[in-house]
């Protein structure tokens, strides 16, 4: 469990630091190993069954591995003085943060349709989506801008405070390899299908909670910023179903009708179309400064989240 200091001091490495260049993240080298992983088990499987089971062992071996490793390292540290186990759990929560990075990624997307770089928008914009993005018009660089702003608020920043609330820096570590096994292996592709089926349905398990209290937050942060908090919660109650993930659709949906704005639409994913349902009423064109309103609505929902992340811990302690 983290105390109320430790994770506002997570939260504010976050927001110094991000994910500076060069760093040996947690997440890239749990990358490493499950693209390691991945070669071993497609190379001693031949069945759509063998495949199954390889995502499941893949799956729950990096679970546990992290979990216990960043157990290990906490305790360890703590071993040796109290206050160097605090900071290597701080640092820990730090890494399964994401607000800053996502929010300089999105504003380079942003600066560059605004200076008419649109070549170079879509290519920013190609490594925080998943769709192919080298066709995009300038209205569907910014709704995919504006959709991964309001996913990652759950997946790259409440999921991992609800976590660290829950369980502390290593289930939130356990999170973080749930959600990076699923944006490697979990695609909806005849490639991927088999060995990324389980670790596709535990990344839905395991955002259920976190991607509602995202869509709730989102309404309440909408009452600070002068969007429309009545929107989003009509919006996200109407539409939230809607789309292919269980979760996504939440606060994509209630960041559509916090905006007043239309999400969804076709997508082109390894060079096929993939139809979706839309999200929200086109009650006003996109345009460039949704981007910025998007990324506000995260901050705004990370705070509200901290502040009753630190309240529940003050009553816990």
């Amino acid at each position: 469990m983290m105390t109320p200091l430790a994770l506002i001091a997570a939260c504010f490495l976050d927001l110094i630091f991000g994910d500076p260049e060069g760093f040996p993240h947690p997440v890239v080298l749990m990358g490493r190993l499950i693209a390691g992983l991945e070669g071993f088990a497609r190379s001693i499987t031949h069945s759509s069954q063998g495949r199954r089971l390889a995502g499941i062992m893949i799956t729950l071996f990096l679970v546990f591995l992290c979990y216990g490793l960043s157990l290990l390292l906490i305790h360890g540290a703590a071993g040796i003085h109290p206050v160097l186990g605090w900071g290597v759990a701080v640092f820990l929560a730090y890494t399964t943060l994401s607000a800053r990075s996502l929010h300089q990624e999105a504003d380079r997307v942003k600066r560059c349709l605004e200076q008419g770089r649109i070549e170079e928008a879509r290519r920013f914009l190609s490594g925080i989506v998943g769709r192919e993005t080298q066709d995009l018009t300038e209205q569907e660089i910014i709704r995919a801008a504006v959709e991964t702003v309001s996913e990652n608020t759950s997946d790259g920043v409440i999921a991992p405070l609800f976590y660290l609330l829950i369980g502390g820096p290593p289930a939130a570590m356990a999170y973080k390899a749930v959600s990076t096994l699923d944006s490697m292996l979990g695609y909806k592709h005849e490639h991927f299908r088999d060995l990324g089926w389980f670790p596709a349905r535990f990344d839905d398990f395991a955002n259920f909670i976190p991607a509602r209290i995202t869509g709730l937050l989102m309404v309440l942060g909408s009452l600070f910023l002068n969007l429309s908090a009545p929107g989003a919660l009509r919006i996200m109650r109407r539409d939230g179903r809607k789309h292919d993930s269980p979760n996504a659709g939440i606060p994509e949906a209630a960041a559509a009708g916090a905006l007043g704005v239309q999400l969804g639409g076709t997508n082109v994913y390894m060079g096929a179309a993939r139809p979706k349902l839309h999200l929200g009423d086109p009650k006003r064109p996109l345009h460039v400064k949704c981007i910025r309103e998007a990324v506000s609505l995260m901050y705004a929902s990370s705070l509200l989240m901290i502040a009753f992340s630190v309240f529940i811990r003050f009553l816990l302690s």
